[in-house]
């Protein structure tokens, strides 16, 4: 029988305790009895004594209390290799009075062998079984042995004793009627006769309260109805079996299916526990009536089950052409429901993300009707405890155990990748699992019960891309910007600490991270956008880091309704790191006709609902940008903190120059400085860092055109001389 979740997780808890020395060495009383209970939960999975439990069995030998219970133990195991071996037939030959006589030798042989080899099979096993079963079994065996061979050599020619014919048969028919009692006292002793219900395993099945609490009173509603059935009354528009499941990728819809047609056959109300998957590519063909054959084809396969249909909102696509006939398929199916020759037969299980399911079915009156609000489940994502113990339930399903750092690990990981609605919740944790099996495997045969079971902290792989440095170090080291410096590590402070409460559960102030970066072109704006990102990752605040940068083309369409789709898919790109708008002004400038505020009503929407996943910054001039914010309230009230970028002095651009040449292995002559920095204080300079970047291109080129080709002197590979610089201010 297969133990519950809880079971395999106390297994889990219990074999990490001797593996990493917990259980105390030599081993106490209450050491021995742990080491008890992991060998029978062991045994209660897998149903066959292993080398490790063999092992443990050896080890509380001396231990009388442990040594009753794993006698108990072995004696399980004997009978669950009785059964597996099959070693009472059950099936005997048929003996016939008109058989010809080689025929009856061949069969009465047969029976003696089958006799003597489960006399020799039970002989060291035996005391495991009830003794008065097993002696009346093997004396039943021992005497049909000897009638069979009593009667082989009472042959002479085609004669035979009639009278030990007909009592051989006898026997051999109390044998066979005794073989099925053999086998039922098994399965009692194993207690493998206690099947598990739907509702005891829907009640071991981790998380998932409210959807419990739902299916019960579904299973008692129905269990109802089928009783007023019996009493004759009205019940056919009551018994609504379709449902819609929505959830992440993950979450167990598809578990939760196979659990409600298990349900419904149970209850008698389906014909068979069967789920069949389709999708729309199953579905859905490319030419007329087509499609209709394809979806009569599921159903049928379907029918007396549930017909499965996972992300069925892609049957209705926006905007779909004439040649698209997934419509054809919603009307195919709804009346397959209603009426015809399977109406009643099957069920229809709706699957896919909940926003999208519900828009799909309030778009389609046939549908809505059919599956009544009442029979919506939502299945939420796991907690990360949840993930946890489903991720120390998968690696024991392969016998591997977790380390306690290793499970810090896990948990680290599970949080770097839940980000957006795409998390896969368990198929993450299984591929967690199997990667960190992997990396166990590749470390190569060693010899101890750790090296085959123990994962640890090393073989938990870690995705995240590691900094070279500390973005705020970094930050300092860039030319001028003090206030912004000043600003920025504010802000990344009260990150700090806001993050620091929420994982100590303590109250956290609703203050959001979203700034506005003010200040003319090249001024560092997108580089500290950058810095930022980085080091609300590494405070663990942002999960990925990463920096999107857009302009207003990537958010605004042309047409009605495309302009928060397209904001909603760069938000998602966005999730896990900072969002930047570049010249994010130009949203409100495209006058009355213009879908801007479309992508800001989908932006401040955003910045609430992921206010824990993205950081949203809009750049720009002060001016233009005051007018963006004033636009909406929402989105004003939303942005607490401006940063303003000024213009560099030409020390502070002179310095930018410097610090990129010698980041790059340059020199400068002293003539070549003096020149550059009469030509920073001189002259108005646009575009601040930006004109920098070009400024040193354009030297170092220069400097290329003047090296003779043979040249290989390192020295002179590294030094820009006054010419160049002259003739990098006299093109510009």
């Amino acid at each position: 029988m297969e133990n519950s979740f809880r079971e395999h997780l106390e297994e889990a808890a219990l074999w990490r305790n001797r593996l990493t020395g917990n259980i105390e060495q030599p081993l106490t009383e209450a050491g021995a009895k742990e080491l008890g209970r992991l060998a029978f939960l062991r045994f209660e999975r897998r149903q066959e004594l292993d080398t490790f439990m063999k092992k443990w069995i050896q080890e509380v030998a001396g231990f009388n209390e442990v040594n009753e219970d794993l006698k108990e133990l072995q004696k399980k195991a004997q009978l669950a290799k009785w059964q597996q071996e099959k070693v009472l037939q059950k099936e005997w030959p048929l003996l016939r009075e008109t058989d010809q006589s080689r025929i009856k030798k061949q069969e009465t042989k047969q029976i003696s062998e089958q006799a003597e080899q489960f006399i020799q099979d039970v002989s060291n096993g035996g005391q495991f079984l009830d003794d008065h079963l097993v002696k009346t079994v093997i004396d039943k065996q021992m005497k049909l042995k000897e009638t069979a061979d009593a009667f082989l050599e009472g042959f002479q020619g085609n004669y035979y004793s009639k009278s030990l014919f007909a009592e051989l048969k006898q026997e051999v028919s109390e044998m066979q009627v005794l073989s099925e009692t053999f086998y039922d006292e098994i399965t009692k002793q194993l207690g493998a006769e206690n099947t598990k219900t739907s509702l005891v395993e829907l009640d071991e099945m981790i998380g998932m309260a409210k959807v419990k609490e739902r299916v019960k009173k579904l299973y008692a509603f129905l269990k109802y109805q089928k009783e007023r059935q019996k009493h004759g009354f009205q019940t056919s528009n009551l018994l609504n079996l379709n449902m819609i499941v929505t959830g992440n990728p993950g979450t167990g819809k598809t578990t939760i299916a196979r659990l409600l047609a298990s349900i419904y056959h149970e209850l008698g109300v389906l014909e068979k526990p069967t789920v069949y998957e389709v999708d729309r590519s199953q579905l859905v063909a490319g030419y007329i009536g087509q499609t209709e054959e394809q979806t009569l084809a599921a159903i049928e396969r379907a029918s007396g089950g549930i017909l499965f249909i996972d992300e069925a909102y892609s049957l209705r696509r926006e905007g779909q052409a004439g040649n698209d006939y997934g419509q054809a398929v919603i009307d195919t199916l709804v009346s397959a429901m209603t009426s015809g020759a399977y109406a009643g037969t099957f069920a229809v299980i709706l699957a896919g993300y909940p926003k999208e399911m519900r828009d799909f079915v309030r778009s389609n009156p046939g549908l809505s009707s059919r599956f009544p609000e009442q029979n919506h489940l939502h299945l939420l994502n796991y907690t990360s405890g949840e993930l946890i113990q489903i991720a120390e339930k998968k690696a024991l399903d392969h016998d591997f155990i977790f380390t306690e750092t290793a499970i810090k690990a896990v948990e680290a990981e599970i949080e770097r990748v839940k980000v957006d609605h795409t998390f896969g919740n368990a198929r993450v944790v299984e591929d967690i699992v199997r990667d960190a099996i992997f990396e166990k495997g590749a470390e190569g045969y060693r010899e101890t019960e750790a090296d085959f079971v123990l994962l640890e902290h090393k073989h938990v792989k870690n995705n995240k891309v590691e900094a070279n440095n500390d973005a705020l170090e970094q930050l300092d080291q860039l030319i001028g910007l003090h206030e912004v410096k000043k600003e920025l590590k504010k802000l990344t402070a009260f990150a700090k600490v806001k993050e620091t409460r929420r994982r100590m559960e303590l109250p956290v102030p609703p203050m959001p991270l979203h700034t506005v970066f003010t200040g003319p072109p090249g001024t560092g704006k997108t580089t500290v956008a950058q810095l930022y990102a980085r080091a609300l990752n590494q405070i663990g605040l942002l999960k990925r880091g990463h920096v999107l940068t857009v302009g207003r083309s990537d958010l605004v369409s042309g047409f009605v309704g495309q302009t928060a789709i397209k904001t909603n898919q760069v938000i998602e790109d966005a999730l896990g790191g900072v969002l930047f708008i570049d010249e994010a002004y130009s949203l409100v400038q495209g006058g009355a006709n213009d879908y801007g505020g479309e992508a800001i009503t989908a932006l401040t929407q955003a910045m609430t609902e992921y206010e824990e996943e993205l950081v949203v910054i809009f750049a720009g001039y002060e001016s233009e940008i005051e007018l963006l914010l004033n636009s909406n309230p929402g989105l004003k009230s939303r942005v607490r903190k401006e940063i303003n970028f000024p213009n560099y002095t030409s020390e502070e651009l002179y310095a930018i120059l410097m610090q990129k040449a010698e980041g790059y292995g340059y020199t400068l002559s002293e003539e070549a400085q003096t020149k550059v920095n009469d030509h920073f204080e001189q002259e108005t300079i646009r575009g601040n860092g930006r004109y920098v970047a070009k400024f040193f291109e354009d030297l170092i080129q220069e400097q290329a055109v003047r090296m003779p080709d043979d040249e290989t002197e390192v020295a002179k590979l590294m030094i820009i001389n006054e010419e160049s610089v002259m003739q990098v201010i006299g093109e510009s």
